[in-house]
C-alpha cells in the first residue's frame, strides 16, 4: 500500500498542476462554487470533458501558484486572475467556446431545498392550491399569515404568497412549511463570475452580446462622435456628410440674400419668385409615385394654362439639392 503524500507533496503538487494549465491554456472561467456538492461537481467536470478542465482548492494556494508561474516564467499576465479569487470560487480552463461553455456548466444547477439560515437567492413565492396538508396543520399557515380554507378536509391556500424575499434569511418556520409542501425553491450550480482570455479580464455579460448588439453598440458610438464633431466644428469621418450639407445650406442661404448665385441657387430662387410651383411640384411628386396618371396629367394641364408658353416644364421637376 502506497503511503498517503504528506501536505508539503500536495502543495507541490497542486502548484505542478496549476502552473501547467496556465502554460497551456489562455482561456478561464472563474466561478463560484456555493453549495455545490462533490457528486454535482463530478457531473460537470464529466460534462465539460474533451477541451475544459475544472480546477478547485484554497484561493492561497491558486494565488500562490499563480505568483510561481509569474517569477520562473517572467510571464505576469495571469497575475489579473489574482484579485478575482475571493470567496468560494474555482478554475474552469478551456479551449473551447467561452459561451458554450458557460452554458453547459449553467445546465448544472440541481433544486434545493430551503435550509435554516440560508440567504435566500430569488424571491419565494407559495402557488394558491390545495396542499394535501390536514386541518391540524394550518398553525404553520397562521405563523406566517397565508390565508387558507378548509376544502374536502385538506388545507387550501387562497393566494399566493410571497413567504421569503432575495436576500433575506430562511427562517425555521418558512424553511418546515416549504418542506412540507414539498418545494425546493433555490438551485444551486457552479456561476460564471468572470472570464479571463488572453490577458484581458471582463464581466460574463459580455459573451451574450450578438452581432446585431455590437453593431448598435457601434452605431449609438458613432453617432456620439458625430453630435460631438458637429457641436466643436471639429472634422471627422462620420461627420463629414453632414458637415457637408450644412456648408451648402449656409452658402445657398447668403446666395438667396444676395446678388451672388449659382445654378443650385438659381433654381431656389426662381421657386421663391413664384411659390406657385411648390404646389405643383408637390402634386406631381405623390401622384405619379401612387400610379396617379390621371392626377398628374392634370396637374400638369393646370401648370399650362397658369404659366406663359414660353416657359418650359422641365424647370418645374427638380428637387432644392440637385
Amino acid at each position: 500500500m502506497a503511503p498517503k503524500p504528506t501536505k508539503a507533496e500536495k502543495k507541490i503538487a497542486y502548484d505542478a498542476k496549476l502552473c501547467k494549465l496556465l502554460e497551456e491554456y489562455t482561456q478561464i472561467l472563474v466561478v463560484n462554487a456555493d453549495n455545490v456538492g462533490s457528486n454535482q461537481l463530478q457531473n460537470i467536470r464529466r460534462g465539460l470533458r474533451g477541451d475544459s478542465i475544472v480546477l478547485m482548492g484554497k484561493n492561497t494556494m491558486m494565488k500562490r501558484s499563480v505568483r510561481m508561474h509569474a517569477e520562473n516564467t517572467g510571464n505576469n499576465v495571469y497575475l489579473s486572475l489574482i484579485p478575482l479569487l475571493v470567496g468560494n470560487v474555482g478554475l474552469i480552463f478551456t479551449k473551447g467556446d467561452l459561451k458554450e461553455v458557460s452554458e453547459e456548466v449553467a445546465k448544472y444547477k440541481v433544486g434545493a431545498p430551503a435550509r435554516v439560515g440560508l440567504v435566500a437567492p430569488i424571491d419565494v413565492v407559495v402557488p394558491p392550491g390545495n396542499t394535501g396538508l390536514d386541518p391540524s396543520q394550518t398553525s404553520f399557515f397562521q405563523v406566517l399569515n397565508i390565508p387558507t380554507k378548509i376544502n374536502k378536509g385538506t388545507v387550501e391556500i387562497i393566494t399566493p404568497v410571497e413567504l421569503i424575499k432575495k436576500g433575506d434569511k430562511v427562517g425555521s418556520s418558512e424553511a418546515a412549511l416549504l418542506s412540507k409542501l414539498g418545494i425546493r425553491p433555490f438551485s444551486y450550480g457552479l456561476v460564471v463570475l468572470s472570464v479571463y482570455d488572453n490577458g484581458s479580464v471582463f464581466s460574463p455579460e459580455v459573451l451574450d452580446l450578438t452581432e446585431d448588439d455590437l453593431v448598435e453598440k457601434f452605431a449609438v458610438g458613432v453617432s456620439m462622435v458625430t453630435a460631438l464633431s458637429l457641436a466643436i466644428s471639429y472634422p471627422t469621418l462620420a461627420a463629414a456628410p453632414l458637415m457637408f450639407i450644412n456648408a451648402y445650406k449656409n452658402v445657398l442661404a447668403v446666395a438667396i440674400e444676395t446678388d451672388y448665385s449659382f445654378p443650385e441657387a438659381d433654381k431656389v430662387k426662381e421657386y421663391l419668385k413664384d411659390p406657385s410651383k411648390f404646389a405643383v411640384a408637390a402634386v406631381t411628386a405623390p401622384a405619379a409615385g401612387a400610379g396617379g396618371a390621371p392626377a398628374a396629367a392634370a396637374a400638369k394641364e393646370e401648370e399650362k394654362k397658369e404659366e406663359p408658353a414660353e416657359e418650359s416644364d422641365d424647370d418645374m421637376g427638380f428637387s432644392l439639392f440637385d
